[in-house]
């Protein structure tokens, strides 16, 4: 079969593009915006890559498209779609139909943190021999690949997005995933672009929980009123919390205060269990994510002890914490946060694992929420963590960020990427950690930074 995939190289639409070559599939695609990692697992997959929307994209020997849900109408090769007589189909609607029939789901769902966990949770079964499938919204360096089918008899982790589905489908993608297991991690307001309001995602969620089986799990976190009120809503499965709420069964304790290493422990009845974690991550937010990972590992055969071992060879996925390179001292790190509360944790981690030197954080605000000013008066807060904040403001922002740098007194703002990474560089001393945040490609500044930095050096 050919598929032609139109926004391939999304996060997700890309991840299953490499599904279907591993099904021996002919794939080709089409995207606007091709850069790394995606654009290289794809090319490597022997996938044909075409740049731009057109309608000479579709070839008559096309068997099925799959349309990502970043296409509207008005496009011209969704307009020559609708116009043909080509099949064409969901990204989720495919992974459900052609993927996930007679396989174990389980769907990590929240506003923040899935693909850490869900990247934790497909480790952890992977050390122990369970050889999981994998669907997830970025790249694990345990495995290199955002995708994989696994065996055909062993459990499947799907990062699980309540975004709509397409242009012809506007339910939220998890609800096409039926899992036995879903990962409720936490629940705010996101995705202003199509959500007036928290209820509406807090419905949307619902959904999910109305399809998890009786003899499923909802691994749920504690401390998140949100996802409270959507269990209020009902639930018709088992229900364990997680986190660090001394009444959730599933608990973390803090051994040091970045978090890199920390107790786990599993209270149930006459049922206990603990171990520690000692790992190469920081920040409170991925304790609870591991948290959630362990949990729903344990609850599929894997021994507590020895998946907390299991965790001191996690490789953060790419653009999560990664660091990109240490020039003269001065280290760059890469991090996907663009949401207020994902800023905070992401700086208040690596703050807690920077004892000398500074934190510089390089924000640039491009996700469809940002671009909105939704949370606009929340950007202020989250950068409290750290020494000096660098804002882009990248071109089709709603709002200007001028009003918010000079309220908050120590940031600067910057329209030209030279100039940022000039400024950065200049302000850079060793022992600094430069902190890249933006779910984009941000025009290479990581690159730029780490270039500008061996130039300095030398």
């Amino acid at each position: 079969m050919h598929l032609h995939v139109i926004g391939i190289c999304g996060t997700f639409m890309g991840s299953l593009a490499l599904l279907a070559r591993e099904l021996g599939h002919r794939v080709s695609g089409s995207d606007a915006n091709v850069y790394p990692p995606m654009s290289t697992q794809l090319e490597e997959a022997g996938i044909a890559l075409m740049e731009g929307y057109r309608a000479e994209n579709l070839d008559a020997d096309i068997d099925l498209v799959v349309v990502g849900n970043a296409l509207s109408r008005g496009n011209p090769e969704v307009e020559a779609l609708l116009n043909s007589t080509l099949r064409y189909t969901s990204g989720a609607q495919w992974l459900a139909d052609y993927v996930l029939p007679g396989r174990q789901v389980i769907a990590v769902a929240g506003t923040h943190g899935k693909t850490t966990t869900a990247s934790l949770l497909a480790w952890l079964l992977d050390s122990a021999g369970k050889a999981p499938g994998f669907l997830i919204g970025g790249v694990p360096r345990n495995f290199g690949v955002s995708a994989r089918l696994g065996a055909p008899d062993g459990p499947f982790v799907v990062e699980a997005d309540e975004y709509d589905t397409a242009f012809f489908d506007k339910r939220s993608k998890f609800v096409h995933y039926r899992p036995h297991i879903a990962v409720l991690n936490n629940l705010e307001f996101d995705h202003a672009d199509i959500f007036p309001d928290l209820a509406a995602i807090e419905r949307q969620f619902h959904h999910l929980v109305r399809i998890v089986p009786s003899k499923g799990l909802l691994l749920v976190a504690d401390h998140q009123p949100a996802l409270s009120r959507v269990l209020e809503m009902g639930a018709w499965s088992p229900v364990a919390f997680f986190g660090s709420d001394a009444k959730s069964p599933w608990r973390y304790q803090l051994e040091q205060p970045d978090a890199s290493r920390f107790k786990v422990i599993f209270e149930q009845g006459d049922t206990s269990d603990d171990g520690v974690v000692e790992w190469g991550l920081t920040g409170e937010h991925n304790a609870c994510n591991a948290l959630a990972a362990l949990a729903c590992a344990r609850q599929l055969g894997v021994d507590l002890p020895r998946a907390c071992a299991a965790l001191s060879r996690f490789q953060t996925p790419r653009r999560r914490q990664e660091v990109r390179g240490d020039i003269g001292g001065v280290q760059v790190i890469d991090d996907f946060a663009h949401h207020p509360t994902a800023i905070a944790a992401t700086l208040k981690g690596l703050r807690a694992a920077t004892p000398k030197g500074r934190l510089l954080a390089v924000i640039e605000p491009r996700s469809n929420t940002m671009r909105l000013g939704a949370l606009r008066d929340r950007l202020k807060a989250c950068v409290s963590d750290a020494d000096a904040v660098f804002w882009f403001e990248p071109a089709g922002l709603d709002w200007s960020m001028a009003s918010l740098v000079d309220e908050q007194g120590h940031g600067a703002l910057y329209h030209d990427i030279d100039a940022l990474v000039s400024a950065v560089v200049a302000k850079a001393l060793p022992q600094d950690r430069i902190v890249v945040m933006s779910n984009g490609g941000f025009a290479g500044v990581h690159e730029r930074l780490l270039s500008a930095l061996r130039a300095r050096e030398s």
